[in-house]
């Protein structure tokens, strides 16, 4: 039998070492990262839909509904952190823009009455954040401890 560093040196707060890059992982189960990469593709044709479907804006509020999430990695500067660690500082920054309840926020905001030329935009900016954060569920990245590292 061989030695599996990402079993047997895991930590006892539910994550575990990836032993090759030293990273950190979730623990969620294989069953449930599954489900957040389905539902990670389904939104990922949705986004790509409704670019094309309006395109200008659309688009621009597709690729940066992507991107934005992990502009809170710039957050916490050059704080003491270790590989696979945020700096403390950039964490709560981090967790709010990975918390699906806030994408869905803003794709609620195409719902109020008099902002129509925004909302095509919003609502593809947040399925766009939405379809980020399903992703990085479904890669085994989920929310920070306070001192930065995977729960």
């Amino acid at each position: 039998m061989t030695h599996d560093a990402t079993h047997h040196d895991a930590p006892h707060d539910g994550t575990r070492h990836d032993g090759a890059q030293g990273a950190v992982r979730s623990s969620a189960s294989r069953q449930v990262r599954v489900a957040w990469g389905l539902l990670s593709a389904f939104l990922l044709i949705w986004v790509v839909f409704e670019a094309v479907k309006y395109g200008g804006w659309a688009i621009v509020a597709a690729i940066a509904g992507v991107i934005a999430p992990d502009l809170s990695f710039f957050a916490g500067g050059k704080g003491p952190h270790q590989h696979g660690q945020l700096p403390r500082r950039a964490v709560p920054f981090y967790n709010l823009l990975h918390r699906i309840s806030v994408a869905l926020a803003v794709m609620l905001t195409c719902l109020i009455p008099g902002a129509s030329a925004a909302s095509v935009p919003l609502f593809t900016f947040g399925l766009a954040w939405t379809q980020h954060i399903t992703s990085d569920r479904a890669l085994g990245f989920g929310l920070r401890t306070p001192d930065g590292w995977q729960r």
